[in-house]
């Protein structure tokens, strides 16, 4: 009662650790475990988690289901005690086996990542399910999730969204994100006027998903009229939490003047923040604007190296980039790089890619000389519609038939 202010007792963190303390001593395990929470929070007594730990074990290994939770946490965290996944696993099994609805979410997460355990998302979900029935909020997220992928379930998107629902109107702000998701996939009026329910819930509540997915509403003009402040106040919210999209999209707000006033720098500055967190989108814009010193000092080498990095991850376009930054720049010239880039992104389809491609075998720069493959590759570009390519194959086969 001293912890909580309860039962008419005003509330005093020192008594309550005194008393508790007094109970852990005669080997009660629930005052073991509350002061080990006492010690963990720093509440009554120093802050001391290896104290903490100490007296989570003392209640665990009486069975305590509440200790041994704190103490996997413990474990799995490494507080108080070397960071122990494969014991954080042992101490959450003992816990959620005994019906501790906690532990039994923690242990589904570590099931569903394979931390310290052998990943098996069928076991996942029976300890998200179990949790769930139990009303967790968290677990029941995680339910819905797992049905929405399918992922140790069959896909069920009905399932999905009920999960998702339980976990919302318990105020769970990725779950009210996630119903969000949801609604919107379906793009009836109906069903975008909840998306946008769902969304404004989590927004409010300070979840960087949603508050990046409203402003793209607000952006699109989806289910409500279209409003480029509104965009730009939702991505700055998820934008300054860290979110990587957000941070690209209000890039580009600056950059073309939507909703804020056009301002370069600014553009460049969230173009980098998205960047360095590895944003392909931001990395090749930031690369556009370090070529064409826009918002930032023109530097080629910087432009090539935001290229590379959204190139490196897969992407055709910047691959592309990077190909012609190698042709055509003097500075760092290398014909043979460009030809490798180029033909990262040809085999993607990236018919811009292809052209190029074409004409280093047609002109023999990074690679031998090769008529058949240089026709080859124009003939991949024509298709796609690509007119340079399409004039550049009829003047080789004209030559080739001379």
């Amino acid at each position: 009662m001293y912890q909580y202010g309860t039962q008419g007792a005003e509330q005093d963190h020192v008594k309550a650790a005194a008393c508790y303390r007094k109970a852990a001593e005669l080997g009660s395990a629930a005052g073991q475990s509350n002061l080990g929470n006492m010690y963990q929070y720093g509440q009554g007594v120093e802050q001391d988690y290896t104290e903490a730990t100490h007296w989570y074990r003392q209640a665990a290994e009486q069975g305590y289901p509440r200790a041994q939770f704190n103490l996997a946490l413990m474990y799995q965290y490494g507080k108080g005690i070397d960071q122990d996944p494969a014991e954080a696993v042992r101490w959450y099994r003992q816990a959620a086996e005994q019906g501790n609805a906690e532990a039994q979410n923690a242990l589904g997460r570590m099931c569903r990542t394979g931390q310290a355990v052998e990943q098996n998302h069928a076991e996942a979900v029976h300890w998200f399910r179990t949790a769930a029935e139990q009303g967790h909020a968290e677990a029941q997220n995680n339910l819905g999730k797992m049905y929405r992928l399918g992922q140790g379930i069959e896909k069920d998107y009905t399932e999905a969204m009920h999960w998702f629902r339980e976990a919302a109107e318990q105020e769970n702000a990725d779950a009210q994100n996630n119903l969000g998701v949801m609604y919107r996939r379906n793009k009836t009026a109906e069903d975008m006027s909840e998306a946008i329910h769902w969304f404004q819930k989590a927004a409010e509540q300070g979840n960087a998903a949603a508050q990046n997915n409203l402003g793209g509403l607000y952006q699109q003009g989806q289910g409500v009229e279209q409003d480029p402040t509104k965009a730009a106040h939702w991505y700055r919210q998820a934008a300054e939490q860290g979110h990587t999209t957000a941070q690209n999209n209000l890039g580009w707000l600056y950059r073309d003047g939507n909703g804020v006033e056009k301002d370069s720098i600014k553009a460049a500055h969230w173009f980098q923040k998205a960047a360095e967190q590895g944003n392909v989108a931001a990395q090749i814009q930031l690369g556009n604007m370090y070529r064409d010193g826009k918002g930032v000092e023109r530097d080629h080498t910087q432009a090539a190296h935001w290229f590379q990095k959204a190139a490196e991850q897969g992407d055709a376009g910047a691959q592309n980039r990077l190909g012609v930054m190698y042709q055509r720049n003097e500075e760092m010239q290398d014909f043979a790089q460009a030809a490798h880039w180029y033909h990262k992104a040809a085999e993607q389809g990236n018919a811009a890619a292809q052209n190029n491609l074409g004409w280093m075998y047609r002109q023999g720069q990074g690679v031998y000389r090769d008529y058949t493959k240089a026709a080859h590759w124009f003939r991949q570009a024509a298709e796609q519609g690509h007119l340079a390519a399409q004039k550049a194959l009829q003047k080789l086969e004209g030559y080739s038939t001379r």
